[in-house]
């Protein structure tokens, strides 16, 4: 059942249109996630969603009512900033009892519902210590606390992990699905890291100029983007796209090779001949080639290697054409740039497009 439904969600500011027509369903109890760059639109989608922003048209559904019309407080969502925005003059508990305070909320279920929600997010040793002596995760959770302790049916989270470091960032995921998992709250999060996106989002929204671009889960944007540009934002390292033309015999010409067999066979059957198309190659598909090819291969020469512990990321060039692939440490032990290496991959698992629009060809 869908608890947000936005519709042809429209905003500007002067000359530059932030929002163009963006529609959207999040299903109680997901954690959905919005993936996008910077200027996306990703804020300014949760702004109008939360009432900070008022849309230029369109609807914003929440539970049924179109709640456009509604004051911020009365829309049953909290929202957390990218800056923690916390009161610097005011402890953990009172930064934590304000929202409850300002609403007239009994004193003692004040204070129950602070110790509540402290021993959630494991806050208890700071309520009377303040902001500035608090590390950057105890900053980030005060801030979660501040929201969550209001009880919304959505909670929105514009990039809240920008702030924090490599190690604390890891953490801080890692208690999002906890919390969403425990409080089984809908949870609707805006990021342009596809690492977030990927390991908390049950599905994801990639965004981009402030449309849609497709809605999946993680393993659908990945097996079946239907553009290119989705192909790009989701996959670490990025996607290989060789720009190559139509044969005869449903069979693709790139400068190293010419390939045949993908599942995009029977369509580009019938393409005119010189038809100009993108081969996407994830760097994970190519391997070395071990004895006799088992796929279409190439040689290709070695121009960087960069070791990341159990795997080596190497950029190759295969006539002319900049590539990057993955290896295996061991395999990767011992190559230098220079070296000429055999490459092969399996027709099947490359994804199709068509050059001028970018549009998936299967």
């Amino acid at each position: 059942m869908s608890i947000l439904k936005i519709t042809g969600l429209q905003k500007s500011f002067g000359a530059i249109t932030a929002i163009d027509g963006l529609d959207l369903t999040v299903e109680e109890g997901e954690f959905f996630a919005l993936l996008g760059p910077s200027a996306s639109g990703k804020t300014t989608s949760l702004r109008c969603i939360a009432g900070i922003e008022k849309p230029d048209a369109g609807q914003i559904e929440f539970e049924g009512s179109d709640v456009v019309p509604t004051p911020i407080q009365g829309r049953g969502m909290a929202m957390v900033f990218q800056a923690f925005a916390l009161y610097p003059h005011l402890t953990t508990e009172q930064n934590l009892a304000y929202p409850l305070r300002e609403r007239g909320i009994e004193q003692t279920e004040v204070v129950r519902r602070v110790a509540e929600i402290a021993e959630q997010l494991r806050l208890g040793h700071t309520l009377a210590r303040k902001p500035d002596t608090l590390s950057g995760g105890e900053q980030q959770r005060v801030a979660i606390g501040r929201a969550l302790i209001g009880r919304p049916k959505l909670l929105l989270l514009d990039e809240p992990l920008t702030n924090l470091d490599a190690k604390l960032r890891h953490d801080t995921r890692a208690e999002f699905k906890r919390l969403h998992r425990e409080l089984g709250m809908t949870i609707l999060y805006a990021t342009p890291d596809e690492l977030e996106a990927l390991s908390m989002g049950q599905r994801i929204a990639i965004l981009e100029q402030g449309r849609i671009r497709q809605v999946g889960t993680p393993d659908q944007l990945y097996d079946a983007p239907e553009s290119d540009l989705v192909a790009r934002r989701v996959g670490s390292p990025v996607i290989n796209l060789i720009r190559g033309t139509a044969k005869a015999n449903a069979t693709i010409n790139l400068p190293f090779a010419d390939i045949s067999g993908g599942n995009w066979a029977r369509t580009i059957a019938g393409f005119d001949v010189n038809t100009e198309v993108l081969l996407g190659l994830r760097p994970s598909q190519l391997k070395l080639v071990e004895g006799t090819p088992g796929g279409p291969n190439f040689k290709a020469t070695v121009e960087l290697l960069e070791p990341l512990g159990d795997v080596t990321i190497l950029d190759i060039n295969a006539a002319g054409v900049e590539m990057q692939m993955v290896l295996p440490e061991a395999k990767a032990v011992g190559f230098k740039v220079g070296d000429s290496l055999e490459i092969e991959f399996d027709p099947t698992t490359s994804l199709l497009f068509a050059a001028d629009t970018g549009t998936a060809i299967s």
